[in-house]
């Protein structure tokens, strides 16, 4: 199989050059696309996460050896979290080489989190089908590469830290509530409010439940630590 222009201008940003280009191209082919002659990137986005995680794992073991496992979790979900491999995503383009449905090229699919996370994990995947292990790993820690030496002690979501703020307080774990909903199936508006137990709310509308969650967590947060 030959790669188009893009998808081997792609491998150039990626850093690896596919030996079975068929790997790439099913890690960029979004479900909204797929048909009995073509896979989708499902099944590589569900091994990709696991490969990514153990990449993370090690990294961060080699860069602190004095850590202990309360230190290291919240900066290994800070990495590995579906907004960390957007960003990933972003950073390398991925977004212009996916292939998607109509339905979700209209709807902005190229810029969705959602999308880019999955086709990042997808396209690790590939790489460790194709090359082996320390491949990917090379791939991962480069790409990576300054958010690993950045990731904060207490790099936490914004769901965790506000729960763990209530919790401290002697609270009950907060609440989330879709209270709307707009916009066509294929590109739903979802709104929901985070809610604590001593009436404090704030909302927030994105184009999934979760990023919604995160949004409506961080605005509460933001004002329950402001006072």
């Amino acid at each position: 199989m030959k790669l188009s222009g893009e998808l081997k201008a792609f491998e150039g940003r990626l850093g690896h050059k596919f030996a079975e280009p068929e790997l790439l191209v099913r890690a960029v082919t979004h479900s909204s696309m797929s048909s009995p002659n073509r896979d989708d990137n499902q099944r590589l986005e569900f091994l990709g996460d696991r490969v990514l995680g153990l990449v993370m794992a090690e990294a961060l073991l080699e860069r602190d050896r004095a850590a202990q496992e309360g230190q290291l979790a919240p900066r290994f979900n800070a990495l590995v979290r579906k907004e960390a491999c957007a960003d990933v995503a972003r950073q390398i383009d991925l977004g212009k080489v996916l292939k998607l449905g109509r339905s979700e090229m209209m709807s902005g699919g190229r810029r969705k989190q959602a999308l880019l996370g999955d086709g990042m994990e997808a396209v690790i995947a590939a790489v460790y089908r194709d090359a082996g292990f320390e491949a990917a790993r090379e791939v991962v820690l480069r790409l990576w590469g300054k958010r690993i030496e950045s990731v904060k002690e207490d790099a936490r979501d914004a769901k965790t830290a506000l729960q763990e703020w209530a919790q401290a307080r002697g609270q009950m774990p907060p609440e989330y509530v879709e209270t709307a909903r707009s916009g066509p199936d294929h590109a739903p508006q979802f709104t929901i409010e985070a809610r604590l137990a001593d009436g404090q709310a704030e909302s927030a509308t994105a184009g999934s439940k979760r990023q919604a969650e995160q949004a409506a967590a961080t605005a509460l947060l933001a004002r329950v630590e402001a006072g």
